[in-house]
């Protein structure tokens, strides 16, 4: 009795350190990515991603990825289309990106909440940014995830 109930204490703790240890964040590296409601392609698709979008791994299942978003929403994505890249995605309804890391930059472009950009690298609070079509500038860290 005593060693079927550490043998089940073992197999919880393994679980949890797996869970652990899938903890990722990860992001789109295709154009544009299906979102599917479960781990395989026979499930529906719920919605698209584009390139850059920064996610939140949960767990994996085969060649298929459980994650959480910037806004809580959860889906699952193939592998194939997701790379380590460092990324985030704009969560303010209005961002300036400007020419250079500071609020006295002039503004380049402004997008709205959901925008997913590459990192090109970090200055103070600032990001230097890429989208997917070559766009490049800064935004202050406050506003993206």
């Amino acid at each position: 009795m005593m060693k079927s109930y550490l043998f089940f204490i073992l197999i919880i703790l393994i679980i949890l350190h797996s869970s652990i240890a899938i903890a990722e964040r990860l992001t789109i590296s295709s154009p544009i990515a299906n979102i599917r409601s479960g781990p395989g392609s026979n499930y529906d698709i719920i919605w698209n991603v584009e390139k850059f979008h920064p996610l939140f791994i949960l767990e994996k299942s085969g060649p298929w990825y459980h994650f959480r978003d910037f806004e809580g929403d959860e889906g699952w994505v193939h592998k194939s289309l997701l790379e380590k890249i460092p990324s985030v995605i704009t969560i303010s309804e209005v961002c300036n990106v400007r020419s250079g890391p500071g609020a006295g930059f002039a503004i380049v472009f402004t997008v709205g909440k959901g925008i997913p950009f590459k990192v090109i690298k970090h200055q103070g609070n600032w990001i230097h940014v890429q989208h997917a079509d070559g766009d490049q500038g800064w935004i202050h860290k406050t506003l993206v995830w």
